[in-house]
Protein backbone atom coordinates (compact mmCIF):
# COMPACT_ATOMS: atom_id res chain seq x y z
CA UNK A 1 0.00 0.00 0.00
CA UNK A 2 2.69 2.29 0.70
CA UNK A 3 4.17 1.77 -2.87
CA UNK A 4 0.55 2.84 -3.99
CA UNK A 5 0.53 5.97 -2.34
CA UNK A 6 3.89 7.27 -3.77
CA UNK A 7 2.43 6.63 -7.47
CA UNK A 8 -1.23 8.02 -5.89
CA UNK A 9 0.81 11.42 -4.98
CA UNK A 10 2.59 11.51 -8.13
CA UNK A 11 -0.16 10.69 -10.41
CA UNK A 12 -2.14 13.85 -8.04
CA UNK A 13 0.83 16.73 -9.04
CA UNK A 14 0.60 15.21 -12.63
CA UNK A 15 -3.50 15.91 -12.93
CA UNK A 16 -2.99 19.21 -10.63
CA UNK A 17 -0.13 20.34 -13.64
CA UNK A 18 -2.72 19.22 -16.32
CA UNK A 19 -5.62 20.80 -15.14
CA UNK A 20 -3.91 24.24 -14.47
CA UNK A 21 -2.43 23.99 -17.75
CA UNK A 22 -5.99 23.14 -19.00
CA UNK A 23 -7.27 26.11 -17.75
CA UNK A 24 -4.75 28.33 -18.72
CA UNK A 25 -5.66 27.12 -22.22
CA UNK A 26 -9.24 27.55 -21.76
CA UNK A 27 -8.47 31.48 -20.92
CA UNK A 28 -5.80 32.55 -22.55
CA UNK A 29 -4.42 30.26 -25.31
CA UNK A 30 -7.33 29.07 -27.45
CA UNK A 31 -9.42 32.03 -27.54
CA UNK A 32 -6.52 34.00 -28.84
CA UNK A 33 -5.50 31.41 -31.26
CA UNK A 34 -8.81 31.06 -32.94
CA UNK A 35 -9.61 34.76 -33.13
CA UNK A 36 -5.98 35.35 -34.94
CA UNK A 37 -7.62 32.56 -37.15
CA UNK A 38 -10.64 34.54 -37.52
CA UNK A 39 -8.74 37.54 -38.59
CA UNK A 40 -6.05 35.72 -40.81
CA UNK A 41 -9.42 34.26 -42.80
CA UNK A 42 -12.55 36.75 -42.47
CA UNK A 43 -13.87 33.99 -44.94
CA UNK A 44 -13.81 31.07 -42.92
CA UNK A 45 -14.54 32.76 -39.29
CA UNK A 46 -17.16 30.18 -38.59
CA UNK A 47 -14.81 27.26 -39.21
CA UNK A 48 -12.57 29.15 -36.27
CA UNK A 49 -15.47 29.87 -33.78
CA UNK A 50 -17.11 26.83 -34.32
CA UNK A 51 -13.69 25.08 -33.86
CA UNK A 52 -13.20 27.60 -30.73
CA UNK A 53 -16.51 26.05 -29.21
CA UNK A 54 -16.04 22.76 -29.57
CA UNK A 55 -12.29 22.71 -28.35
CA UNK A 56 -13.23 24.56 -25.29
CA UNK A 57 -16.15 22.22 -24.57
CA UNK A 58 -13.67 19.41 -25.48
CA UNK A 59 -11.33 20.70 -22.68
CA UNK A 60 -14.33 21.10 -19.99
CA UNK A 61 -14.68 17.63 -20.62
CA UNK A 62 -10.94 16.61 -19.53
CA UNK A 63 -11.38 18.79 -16.69
CA UNK A 64 -14.38 16.56 -15.66
CA UNK A 65 -12.61 13.53 -16.06
CA UNK A 66 -9.53 14.59 -13.98
CA UNK A 67 -11.64 15.66 -10.94
CA UNK A 68 -12.98 12.13 -11.52
CA UNK A 69 -10.13 10.60 -11.30
CA UNK A 70 -8.48 12.68 -8.03
CA UNK A 71 -12.29 11.70 -6.51
CA UNK A 72 -11.27 7.77 -7.53
CA UNK A 73 -7.83 8.20 -6.31
CA UNK A 74 -8.93 9.21 -2.67
CA UNK A 75 -11.26 6.87 -2.52
CA UNK A 76 -8.73 4.30 -3.55
CA UNK A 77 -6.42 5.31 -1.36
CA UNK A 78 -9.07 4.93 1.85
CA UNK A 79 -9.44 1.11 0.38
CA UNK A 80 -13.65 2.42 -0.80
CA UNK A 81 -12.63 1.97 -4.61
CA UNK A 82 -14.50 -1.33 -4.51
CA UNK A 83 -17.95 0.17 -3.59
CA UNK A 84 -21.08 1.58 -4.96
CA UNK A 85 -19.68 5.20 -4.22
CA UNK A 86 -17.18 4.60 -7.08
CA UNK A 87 -19.70 4.42 -9.76
CA UNK A 88 -20.91 8.30 -9.82
CA UNK A 89 -17.29 9.43 -10.76
CA UNK A 90 -16.82 6.58 -13.12
CA UNK A 91 -20.51 7.26 -14.79
CA UNK A 92 -19.09 10.85 -15.25
CA UNK A 93 -15.36 9.66 -16.53
CA UNK A 94 -17.57 7.46 -18.87
CA UNK A 95 -20.22 10.28 -19.76
CA UNK A 96 -17.25 13.12 -20.39
CA UNK A 97 -16.04 10.41 -22.75
CA UNK A 98 -19.13 9.96 -24.55
CA UNK A 99 -19.36 13.63 -25.06
CA UNK A 100 -16.17 14.28 -26.15
CA UNK A 101 -16.47 11.73 -28.48
CA UNK A 102 -19.74 13.29 -29.91
CA UNK A 103 -18.40 16.52 -29.90
CA UNK A 104 -15.37 15.47 -32.12
CA UNK A 105 -17.23 13.41 -34.15
CA UNK A 106 -19.32 16.23 -35.37
CA UNK A 107 -16.82 18.84 -35.80
CA UNK A 108 -15.20 16.10 -37.62
CA UNK A 109 -17.87 15.42 -39.76
CA UNK A 110 -18.69 19.10 -40.36
CA UNK A 111 -15.17 19.87 -41.68
CA UNK A 112 -14.58 17.22 -43.63
CA UNK A 113 -18.34 18.17 -45.48
CA UNK A 114 -16.78 21.39 -45.82
CA UNK A 115 -13.60 20.33 -47.09
CA UNK A 116 -15.03 18.21 -49.59
CA UNK A 117 -17.35 21.13 -50.41
CA UNK A 118 -15.04 23.41 -50.58
CA UNK A 119 -12.53 22.94 -54.11
CA UNK A 120 -9.42 24.83 -53.19
CA UNK A 121 -9.40 23.14 -49.75
CA UNK A 122 -9.92 19.86 -51.30
CA UNK A 123 -6.53 17.61 -49.21
CA UNK A 124 -7.59 14.31 -48.64
CA UNK A 125 -4.98 14.17 -46.00
CA UNK A 126 -7.61 16.20 -43.42
CA UNK A 127 -10.39 14.27 -43.19
CA UNK A 128 -8.19 10.95 -43.26
CA UNK A 129 -6.35 12.49 -39.89
CA UNK A 130 -10.16 13.53 -38.82
CA UNK A 131 -11.52 9.96 -39.38
CA UNK A 132 -8.36 8.11 -37.58
CA UNK A 133 -8.77 10.86 -34.70
CA UNK A 134 -12.51 9.55 -34.35
CA UNK A 135 -11.92 5.85 -34.37
CA UNK A 136 -9.28 6.58 -31.48
CA UNK A 137 -11.85 8.70 -30.05
CA UNK A 138 -14.28 5.69 -30.43
CA UNK A 139 -11.45 3.05 -29.04
CA UNK A 140 -11.19 5.14 -25.59
CA UNK A 141 -15.16 5.36 -24.88
CA UNK A 142 -15.29 1.75 -25.28
CA UNK A 143 -12.25 0.87 -23.41
CA UNK A 144 -13.62 2.82 -20.70
CA UNK A 145 -17.47 1.87 -20.63
CA UNK A 146 -15.01 -2.39 -20.35
CA UNK A 147 -13.33 -0.66 -17.59
CA UNK A 148 -16.38 0.31 -15.57
CA UNK A 149 -17.85 -3.39 -16.62
CA UNK A 150 -14.90 -4.81 -14.64
CA UNK A 151 -15.23 -2.73 -12.18
CA UNK A 152 -18.62 -3.60 -11.25
CA UNK A 153 -17.64 -7.28 -11.56
CA UNK A 154 -14.99 -6.75 -9.21
CA UNK A 155 -17.06 -4.62 -6.78
CA UNK A 156 -19.79 -7.25 -6.68
CA UNK A 157 -16.94 -10.00 -5.89
CA UNK A 158 -15.71 -8.05 -3.26
CA UNK A 159 -19.28 -7.78 -1.60
CA UNK A 160 -19.50 -11.48 -1.99
CA UNK A 161 -16.17 -11.76 -0.09
CA UNK A 162 -17.20 -9.46 2.45
CA UNK A 163 -20.35 -11.45 3.48
CA UNK A 164 -18.23 -14.49 3.31
CA UNK A 165 -15.70 -13.31 5.77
Amino acid sequence: MRRLGLFVIVLRVFLASLFGFLVLMQVMSLPGEFAHDAQQAPDRAHLAWAMLAVTELEVVCVQVVIVCTWRLLTMVTSDRIFSEASFVWVNWIVWSFVAGWLLLAGLAAYLAAYIYFTPELRDPGVPILLFGTVLVGAVFVLLVGILRALLRQATALRAEMDVVI
